[in-house]
């Protein structure tokens, strides 16, 4: 079983080193590169006013997260829901950054990236060239993402979620590896008889054919057909 955690935050700001924190965290649950339904989805007060080019990318406000917990109130929800899984995000340094920044605060180990699949130099690698935000692919592969008005985590995970399983082969991403070992096992067992009756063919001598020797008794029944017939075959010449 493969377990992958699509994540995805917004935040007050763009650094975590001046200070902006996480006000929202979206994460969706995919076994078998399939989504089983469970899902992860906080608002937190930022403790700090919001910036106004945050807020008009997310619509967050500084007002609508004044009662939500505190990072420190959810870190351990988060932490279970996530376990020791891959976790996979867009532009991953940017979240996992954040995300750092907010356990070192709650003085909990901070996420190593060896366990983060990072979608954006993914997409690049896969397509050289072409745009890679997630926009982007969503129209590459052809995902609505019409009701995208805003930037939102739990929304950005949902549609990464899609995005991440055509990067990795489309809608049966193991199809093709499966695909891949079975035609190469049976080329192997092909090749294996092949090899075995070439080897039939080459050891053994090829039997010259055997001369056909009616009986008497067969000849004679067969001369008695031919006097019932009116110039059989057998009796003409060239």
């Amino acid at each position: 079983m493969t377990r992958h955690i699509i994540l995805d935050t917004e935040t007050t700001g763009l650094s975590p080193e001046q200070g902006h924190r996480i006000v929202e965290i979206g994460a969706v649950e995919m076994i078998n590169f399939s989504p089983t339904g469970k899902q992860l989805h906080i608002y937190m007060n930022p403790e700090r006013e919001m910036e106004a080019e945050a807020e008009r990318i997310h619509g967050l406000s500084t007002a609508f997260l004044s009662d939500k917990p505190l990072f420190i109130d959810i870190a351990q929800q988060l932490i279970d829901f996530i376990g020791d899984d891959d976790l996979v995000i867009h532009n991953a340094p940017f979240d996992v950054g954040f995300l750092n920044a907010e356990l070192s605060r709650c003085k909990i180990a901070p996420l190593s990236m060896d366990r983060v699949i990072d979608t954006l130099p993914l997409a690049r690698q896969k397509f050289p060239g072409a745009q890679a935000s997630l926009d982007a692919l969503c129209r590459r592969f052809d995902i609505d993402n019409t009701h995208r008005d805003f930037h939102g985590a739990l929304l950005d995970a949902d549609l990464l979620a899609s995005v991440f399983v055509e990067l990795k082969g489309g809608r049966q991403p193991g199809l093709a590896l499966q695909t891949e070992q079975e035609e190469s096992h049976n080329k192997t067992e092909q090749d294996n008889t092949l090899s075995f009756s070439g080897f039939l063919v080459e050891e053994r001598p090829i039997r010259p054919a055997r001369p056909s020797v009616l009986k008497h008794e067969e000849q004679e029944a067969h001369n008695k057909l031919l006097g019932t017939m009116k110039t059989p075959i057998w009796h003409q010449t060239e």
